[in-house]
């Protein structure tokens, strides 16, 4: 008994420390598992970091083994020299993955009738379909507010627009179920300033309630065609920044139904701008019909270039031929009104049949159009019929449908909710949505060149605006300059689709204004960082003390160079270079005598000058004015100023020995002509300019070509021709030398720069053309050369990225034309010609290659303009030519492949779209010491822009301590190398 007891005992005792054993393991194996998850997320991180520099090493050894295989076969360029490029590379998908290019090739454009939808094809569906998932529908309130059209910005505010707003913030109070969105922040802000604060107050109260959702938040609905990404991304900051100060809010979804096609760039600046969804609507009504069948019309849209899905963005494609009422709810509507409620089975009907297009059974139905919702009875009216009907699906659950208002976020938040759920995805996309046709071949192409003067206005005052200067004087003019060009963004306007008094509106207040603004702010700033002794700066507004080298008299106008007048006091000069590179670049100004010589003021080294004339007349020089052009090397960055000095010469020459020549018999039919390029390396290749006329198509009841559309006639294009012999003038010189030739319409002008380095490379191509005499004629260029580029070319989108085009016969002519704003280039397995261009406008590579200058025509087109385009001013267009070799790299990809420019051409790219700016100070012998300002030690890398510099609105919307300092590191070709190299650096690594 006893020893069963002590047995017990010890047993237990056993028990008892075997259990606090345990304990004690347990507690030393959670530190040792903290500190081994510790020890794993270390190693996790270090593989990391070693998977991104064995990806380094790797892109680097196919960079240079592809360098070496080039050099095997005879190229002069060592291993290294484009380390950090980008190689040319198929872009591939899943099996679910959509590429433009391919669906293009595969559809057969015939455009058969398609029943009650015209352009599309007969929906079925099953009655029981929504038996397990009923149909989720959201009907999304809008009124689609244009910035200027048929009115003014004004006009419309105070006609239509101010009363949307304030009825949607009565009408919305009155029913939390109501919901809206808006888009145009730029109304939106102008009405805000008008509220009191009460009304402020239920505003900010409807947008944290959900009920009024702002959405994209950009200053407008932009053009995707014609707008650089500089101006794109500038009217986003600009709406957020408002929208951020005002309701303390950030857009998630965006929406863009009116502009004339769609770009991927705006979409990855959406998804930079924390976006996640958006619509669309105007795309080719047969890809539409292609995407409808294929239950694509809900995609992750992804860039081209890039191989992983962190660019990409939910797209919602709108199916049918509009976004206003009639065709949004399906593809036969019928109206419902308070007496057929009870009928709504005609609008279920319709509802299911949308709901088939998608893969969702979450359905998103816009109610609205133009400028809707101006009156009180319109909000009543479409409101409580709507509620009515819900109300009436609510109650027949054997309806299997749940209605109800919404906005973009309800929609996307329950579609990825679906998705989710059913493990259901969506198909990656690529590519971009032009050229747009809405019916029959009548494809919107015209408006890539219609009013091309404001187009070069525009790009004009966004290379201004590009300067920043936080003074509190100036910022005022700086944030009106860039809500300005942010309206001129507005798709209607920098697409040249507006009625003439409104263009002169845009033209005046919106861009003519701003760059004489900025122009002072320029000069200001100038006076300030120059003066040695900041205690002399005194700035008189009235007469600044340095000068613009040009005057711009009015908004429809080209800027006039103003003569210097010399005197036994030099001139001193003021040269600004907006780049952050390192350049050479030739100065240009007008002086009053030609006996000039240029020192460059800090050395007194004697530059290289050429003394050329000033043409009064096609024929005839002036007599008292004379253009001076010197090389100089510009020091880098935003702010950097040179001195140079313009000092009378000590001997005399008459006009007569200028470096001019005259022919004025030589008669030239069609066109001038190039003949050759020739690089150092060997390679040559034919190059023509030619002009070309194109006309509309004839007969009284047939469409014709207006400021959207481009509808030429069955001859085509037409050589142009002329009865007079053109005047030939030639120039040659140290600094330069140029041909120019002067038709009726045009003078034309090739520009050979004898510059050391890449910016001596290209070929200056300028045009100053004049059709005001034309009745439906549109003028273009041709440059025809033997560059074996096949049917496929590249032009630029928004100046971010290169695309693929393909030529294809079986659509129209006018089908073949797309928007360039600012690249293009053919290119074989040899050679690559490259077309850079100071505008955007039409490009297509037919023989090969083709832009069209300019338009004139005399009739509307049928798409709400109600007028021609008949107010053409005399326009000039600027461009660059480029002829590279193509060697290591140069493998041709099958299918669609991603392309980039190459180093040389985006710098040559960065040099004309941002030209040196010339000042002149006073020739007061009172001058005080100036020093030239540098605020880098050295050059940016070759491939990293600096976008913009801009200072930030605190909240009394004065300037703040905060800037805003956006960077692009552009990706460059491998296939090119420029020779000699350039002065500045580039990164080799992925990631900077």
């Amino acid at each position: 008994m006893k020893r069963s007891r002590v047995l017990a005992v010890l047993v237990g005792g056993v028990f008892c420390v075997a259990v606090m054993s345990l304990y004690r393991m347990l507690e030393l194996m959670q530190g040792d598992l903290s500190r081994l998850q510790e020890k794993i997320d270390r190693l996790e991180r270090l593989l990391s970091d070693n998977n991104r520099l064995v990806a380094t090493l790797r892109d680097s050894l196919v960079n240079r083994k592809a360098s070496w295989e080039t050099g095997r076969r005879g190229a002069n360029v060592s291993s290294d020299t484009l380390s950090g490029c980008r190689l040319v590379e198929e872009m591939k998908d899943g099996t679910d993955g959509v590429q433009l290019l391919h669906v293009y090739d595969l559809l057969t454009f015939d455009n058969p009738d398609g029943g009650a939808w015209k352009q599309g094809f007969e929906i079925r569906y099953q009655e029981n379909e929504w038996d397990e998932t009923p149909l989720e529908l959201f009907l999304v309130p809008h009124s689609h507010n244009d910035p200027g059209w048929l009115k003014t910005f004004n006009s419309y505010y105070q006609d239509q627009t101010k009363h949307i707003l304030n009825n949607m913030l009565i009408k919305l109070s009155e029913d939390h179920r109501r919901k809206m969105i808006w888009a145009e922040i730029s109304y939106f802000s102008k009405w805000w300033n008008d509220i009191d604060e009460q009304k402020r107050e239920m505003v900010k109260r409807l947008v944290g309630a959900g009920q009024l959702e702002l959405v994209t938040g950009g200053w407008v609905m932009p053009d995707e065609a014609n707008s650089h990404y500089f101006a794109l991304l500038d009217q986003l900051m600009e709406g957020h920044q408002w929208l951020q100060k005002h309701l303390g809010v950030r857009p998630s979804s965006g929406w863009a139904v009116d502009p004339f096609g769609h770009s991927p760039s705006m979409t990855y600046l959406l998804k930079g701008a924390g976006l996640n969804n958006m619509v669309i609507q105007r795309v080719h009504y047969a890809v539409k019909k292609h995407f409808a069948r294929q239950q694509t019309l809900e995609f992750l849209w992804r860039q081209s270039w890039d191989s992983s899905p962190r660019s990409d963005i939910t797209c919602h494609m709108m199916p049918f031929y509009s976004y206003d009422v009639p065709h949004t709810c399906g593809p036969n509507p019928a109206p419902i009104t308070e007496q057929n409620v009870r009928e709504a089975l005609l609008l279920l009907d319709q509802y299911r049949q949308k709901s088939r297009l998608f893969r969702s059974p979450v359905l998103l139905v816009p109610l609205g159009d133009d400028f809707r919702f101006t009156e009180s009875s319109e909000w009543d009216a479409q409101f409580r019929n709507y509620q009515k009907l819900f109300d009436y699906f609510e109650q027949h659950p054997e309806l299997h449908i749940k209605a109800r208002f919404g906005t973009l976020s309800d929609y996307f938040e329950a579609l990825h909710r679906r998705l989710n759920a059913t493990g259901t995805t969506l198909p990656t996309l690529r590519g971009d949505f032009f050229t747009y046709a809405d019916r029959d071949d009548h494809y919107w192409s015209g408006f890539f060149t219609s009013r091309p003067f404001y187009k070069r206005l525009d790009r004009a005052l966004e290379s201004t605006l590009r300067y920043d200067f936080p003074g509190h004087e100036h910022f005022r003019r700086l944030t009106e300059a860039r809500r300005n060009l942010a309206l001129f963004q507005h798709h209607d306007a920098v697409t040249g689709t507006a009625r003439d008094p409104v263009v002169v509106d845009y033209g005046t207040r919106w861009l003519f204004h701003s760059i004489l603004n900025l122009r002072q702010v320029l000069q200001s700033s100038a006076h300030w960082l120059l003066l040695l002794d900041k205690s002399q700066y005194h700035h008189d507004q009235s007469k600044p003390f340095l000068q613009m080298d040009d005057v711009m008299s009015a908004q429809d106008a080209l800027p006039q160079k103003t003569p210097l007048v010399l005197s036994d006091a030099p001139r001193s000069l003021i040269i600004f270079n907006p780049t952050e590179q390192l350049r050479t670049s030739v100065i240009s100004v007008v002086i009053d005598s030609p006996d000039a010589r240029v020192i460059e003021a800090e050395t007194g080294r004697p530059m290289t000058a050429q003394i050329s004339a000033v043409w009064a007349e096609p024929s005839r020089a002036s007599a008292d004015s004379f253009q001076v052009r010197t090389d100089q090397e510009l020091i880098y960055f935003m702010s950097s100023f040179s001195l140079c000095l313009i000092l009378p010469c000590v001997f005399s020459s008459s006009p007569s020995s200028l470096n001019f020549l005259l022919f004025l018999k030589t008669f030239y039919l069609f066109y001038f002509e190039i003949q050759k390029l020739r690089l150092q390396s060997g390679l040559v290749r034919q190059v023509q300019v030619q002009f070309l006329w194109y006309g509309t198509r004839s007969g009284v009841n047939r469409d014709k070509s207006g400021a959207y559309l481009f509808l030429p006639g069955e001859e085509g294009a037409q050589l142009y021709s002329s009865s007079e012999p053109p005047l030939i003038r030639v120039s040659r010189g140290p600094v330069f030398s140029d041909i120019t030739s002067c038709f009726r319409h045009f003078t034309h002008t090739l520009r050979l720069l004898h510059l050391d380095g890449h910016a001596g490379r290209s070929l200056e191509i300028s045009n100053m053309v004049d059709i005001r005499s034309e009745v439906n004629r549109e003028l273009a260029m041709r440059l025809v050369s033997n560059v074996a580029n096949g049917n496929r070319f590249y032009s630029d989108l928004n100046g971010f990225q290169m695309q693929q085009r393909r030529t294809l016969e079986k659509l129209p002519l006018q089908a073949n034309f797309y928007p360039m704003t600012s690249a293009s280039f053919l290119q074989d397995s040899s050679s690559r010609l490259s077309l850079l261009s100071a505008q955007s406008q039409a490009v297509a590579s037919l023989r090969p290659g083709e832009l069209v200058l300019d338009r004139r025509l005399q009739q509307d087109d049928n798409r709400g303009l109600g007028q021609g385009v008949t107010d053409n001013k005399l326009t000039a267009s600027l461009y660059h030519l480029l002829l590279e070799d193509r060697r290591g790299g140069a493998q041709e990809v099958g299918g669609a492949s991603v392309e980039h420019l190459s180093l040389l051409a985006h710098l040559t790219s960065l040099s004309l779209c941002h030209p040196p700016i010339t000042m002149v100070a006073p020739s007061d012998s009172q001058l005080p010491k100036l020093r030239p300002f540098r605020p880098l030690r050295s050059s940016l890398p070759c491939d990293v822009h600096l976008l913009n510099l801009r200072t930030l609105e605190d909240e009394a919307e004065s300037p703040s301590q905060e800037v805003a300092l956006l960077l692009h590191r552009k990706g460059f070709d491998c296939s090119s190398a420029p020779e000699p190299m350039p002065q500045c650096t580039w990164s080799v690594h992925e990631e900077v």
